[in-house]
Order: C-alpha cells, then structure tokens, then sequence
C-alpha cells in the first residue's frame, strides 16, 4: 500500500473529542475510545499538503465557490455513485445535521411527524426534539441475517406524516439499502406525498460487491421529493472542516432551503474546509481505496475474535461504514452493567446503543477505523469487560 494505515497518530491533546474528554466524561484514566465515528488515520498527503500550502499563503479572508468547487462535487458523484447533478442543485452546509435542521424547520411545521426508522444515528431524535416535530418511528427489523426495513408496518403508519429522514447507508447497522429496497421505500413515499431528507454521508464507505445507490438517483419522482445530504467528511477523515454539501433537484424545494440558509447567515465556506472537498475530491481515490481494503480487513478480523473469542456477543458484518453494532442481549445484563464493565473493567469506550433509540437498548457501536493495533488492543480489553461479567 502507498499509504501506512497501520501508523498509531497521538490524537491526545489535540482537542479531539473522541480522545481528549475521557476522563473528564468518565472519571476513569487509561481509557481506550473506539466511539465517536471519525477515523484515527491521516487524511490523504494530497489534502494535507493543500492545506499546508494555502496555510503559507498566510491571507485567509473570504471565499466564494468556485466553479472547481461545483465540478470536484459533480465528477465525485457521477464517478462514484453513477447519479448526474447540476450545480444548481447544489447548497452548501457547514454539516449533515445542520443540513437536518434547516430541512425539518422549513418543510414542516412545530408538532408535526416525522418518519425515522430506528436504530438510527441519535441526532436524528436530538433534531426532532430541539425544533418541536414528532418522531414517527419505524424501527427496523432483523431477518434472521440482517437488519431490513419494516414495509409493512411502514405503509400503515405513515399516515399524514409528510417528511422522512432516510439513513443511507445506515448508522449504525450497517445496512446499504439495496436499489430494491430504496425502490419500494420510494413507492410508499411518492403514494403519501413524504418528502425524504437522505443523510448519505457514509455513501463512500461500501464494501466489496456492495453499491451505494442515492436515493433521488432512482427516479425522477424521487428525485423531485428527495434532499441528499454528502460530504467528505467521514470519507476523508477531515469531519472537523465542517463543509457539507446539500443537493436539492427540486428547485421549489431547493429554494425554500437556500432562503433559510441566507437567513441564518451560513453560506459562507470555511476556506480550508472547500480546498480539502476540492483536493479529496480530485485527488484522494487512491487513498480511499486502500482504506477501504485496510477498513474491510479490520472488519474481517473484529468479527473472527469477537465470534471466537467473545460468547454471548452478536455480530452482523456490515455492509458499509467502519462501525460495527454488537448485539450484547445475550450476556443477560443491563445495558449500564455492561457499559460499566467497558468503563472500568476493560477501560474501554464504545457507544451505548440507548441513544439510537429504545431499540438500542443491549447494543453497542463498535469503531474499527483505526491502526490494526488499536483495534487489537481494544477488543481485548472489550473481551476483558465481558468476561468481567460472566465471572
């Protein structure tokens, strides 16, 4: 590989959230995080040595989008994911879940439903919540194999619920939503007049033989009620240059958020954050494909351990994103129970599944993106807190 992913990166003082707050948050020293989604590898060298150039400029006053902006976005889309957008569909965001926010407050009113299918990223709740709109949930179901979406129960429920927030592919489950699946998710929208908000920021982490399929690319009905929320945050690992982008084909839509997005002031780019969208964009392929190889290889081995070496844990491989959700139902304990024997048995973090939903209730989310030694460490100290618990 051209690039070392096995390097272990001191991300302590750094004012990393994931690495820095341990111990104020958890009162224990010595705390290994395998927690908050963002990756513990350099980004590409092409978008560091951007920024450290445009640092040496040494002016950093305001930018516009350029046309290469539009263009590093359009290319990535249609090269990537196989869907043609226009740059005028195209809307900057600081993040996913501000782009979240301005959809729920402009497109429906306080009190009012939204569609949401758990366990789901737990902003989506926080969203809800914070701007005075229903949640109207449609958990997931397991097969037997794999979490799938509940259709029919869907179809009873959606009622005169007209806005859904679609998590594609999804965190923390792992699902990437089959054409399929999108297909009949889609027909159940267009019947009830739901307009869907789709957070696809994990879209370029597919594993091998799995695609990545936009929502608003199925159909032009579709894409007419769909907003896509991107990003190159989680793909490059530069989440904290917040540049986000919103693609909204329907321009009554389309308009209605940018009107919002002026109001609120926040149109304005950071300027290190829209040259490493631009680089990553161009330039940072190579590097996302040896992640990827690096992240499916990671995956492959924490599913052998924890399937060998930890009874009473489940495991689905994912099909996309670095995140695994254990299944901890087994071991016959609370959900705080087995948090504290992460905490202070195994010293180590992982997400409580709680937050995703109440169907997340005995899970946790597991983060592999990181060096081979860091996810070695870890899921010993994690064998280390359960068996701390079968004692």
């Amino acid at each position: 590989m051209k690039y070392n992913f096995d390097e272990v990166i001191d991300r302590r003082n750094t004012d990393s959230i994931k690495w820095n707050q341990l111990e104020e948050t958890y009162g224990v020293e010595g705390l290994l995080p395998m927690w908050i989604a963002d990756m513990d590898f350099k980004s590409s060298k092409e978008i560091i040595q951007a920024i450290k150039d445009r640092a040496d400029h040494g002016v950093f006053g305001y930018i516009y989008k350029s046309d290469s902006f539009y263009d590093a976005i359009i290319n990535w889309v249609k090269r990537r994911h196989g869907w043609e957008i226009k740059k005028e569909w195209i809307l900057f965001v600081p993040g996913v879940v501000s782009g979240l926010n301005i959809g729920v407050r402009e497109l429906i009113g306080e009190n009012e439903k939204v569609l949401v299918q758990p366990p789901v990223y737990p902003p989506f709740f926080r969203v809800l919540e914070n701007n005075n709109r229903v949640v109207n949930s449609n958990p997931l179901i397991h097969d037997g194999e794999k979490f799938v979406m509940d259709f029919d129960s869907l179809e009873e429920q959606v009622g005169d619920t007209k806005l859904m927030m679609l998590c594609n592919p999804q965190n923390p489950v792992g699902r990437v939503w089959t054409r399929e699946e999108l297909e009949r998710l889609g027909d159940i929208c267009i019947k009830n007049d739901v307009i869907i908000i789709s957070d696809e920021i994990h879209s370029d982490f597919t594993l091998k033989g799995v695609k990545h399929t936009p929502m608003a690319a199925i159909s032009k009905e579709l894409e007419d009620r769909t907003i896509t929320l991107m990003a190159p945050s989680k793909t490059f690992n530069i989440a904290g240059l917040v540049t986000s982008v919103a693609i909204i084909p329907n321009e009554e839509i389309r308009n209605v958020y940018k009107k919002a997005i002026e109001a609120m002031e926040i149109d304005n780019m950071n300027i290190f954050g829209a040259l490493a969208l631009e680089v990553a964009y161009n330039q940072g392929e190579e590097w996302l494909d040896q992640v990827l190889e690096y992240i499916e290889d990671n995956i492959d081995y924490a599913i052998d351990y924890i399937r060998n070496n930890i009874p009473g844990v489940k495991v689905d491989r994912p099909e996309g994103t670095y995140l695994l959700w254990l299944d901890c139902r087994g071991l016959n304990k609370s959900a705080d129970e087995i948090n504290d024997a992460f905490i202070k048995k195994g010293k180590v973090v992982l997400n409580d599944g709680r937050p995703y939903g109440k169907e997340g209730d005995g899970f946790f989310r597991l983060n592999i993106g990181c060096p081979r030694s860091i996810l070695e460490d870890g899921l010993r100290r994690i064998e280390k807190a359960i068996k701390s618990l079968q004692e």
